[in-house]
């Protein structure tokens, strides 16, 4: 079961053999902890706040992160020849397939204090994220509106790799193209986008 869970489907194409049965698993138990953690620690704020913190904790690039902290790359079995997936978000993938397997293996009480020891303390600093604007395009269209600048999200690209379709999606400030990210989905790729943005731009 672990090994299935770090088998990402470039690799083993089979649902019984790749990881992603138990990623979509993890995902839900990985947000109930979190959801639960959250509902603990602040006893006084309303829904709004915890969902956006929740949101803030269990996001793609987020995930990715702690993966890469935890060093999931090193040891997630994927077809290293492709350039994209070196560079892409499986990692957290493998991650919340890695939740998914701990608690099948473990149960629920078990996989809650894994990830409590392993994830949450050691790596998502709440105080931290409660500073974090959860959504880098809303912060990029204020800063357009801010100034004067005409921000358009165009999508450049859409191919089938493998079995997967990528989308190459761009961030144009008065019809240049400022930076460029690449997804499985339009959600994603405009994120990376405006990430690379920001960073250019040094919001």
């Amino acid at each position: 079961m672990y090994y299935t869970a770090l088998s990402h489907r470039s690799v083993k194409e089979g649902a019984a053999e790749n990881n992603e049965r138990l990623e979509y698993l993890g995902d839900a138990v990985l947000s109930a902890i979190v959801a639960d953690y959250l509902f603990k620690r602040y006893p006084y704020k309303g829904e709004g706040f915890l969902t956006e913190m929740r949101s803030k904790m269990v996001n793609r690039q987020q995930l990715n992160d702690v993966a890469l902290k935890m060093g999931l790359k090193k040891i997630t079995l994927y077809n290293k020849f492709d350039n994209f997936l070196k560079g892409s978000q499986i990692f957290g993938n493998t991650l919340e397939a890695l939740v998914g397997a701990v608690y099948l293996d473990k149960g629920y009480l078990r996989t809650k204090q894994w990830v409590l020891q392993r994830i949450i303390i050691p790596h998502l600093f709440v105080d931290d994220l409660e500073q974090i604007d959860i959504n880098l395009k809303n912060r990029l269209i204020g800063w357009a509106s801010k100034n004067g600048k005409l921000l358009e999200f165009e999508t450049l690209n859409e191919k089938l790799e493998g079995t997967r379709r990528i989308f190459t999606i761009a961030v144009k400030i008065d019809g240049m193209i400022l930076s460029e990210g690449k997804g499985f989905n339009k959600k994603d790729a405009s994120q990376v986008a405006a990430q690379v943005a920001i960073e250019k731009l040094g919001l």
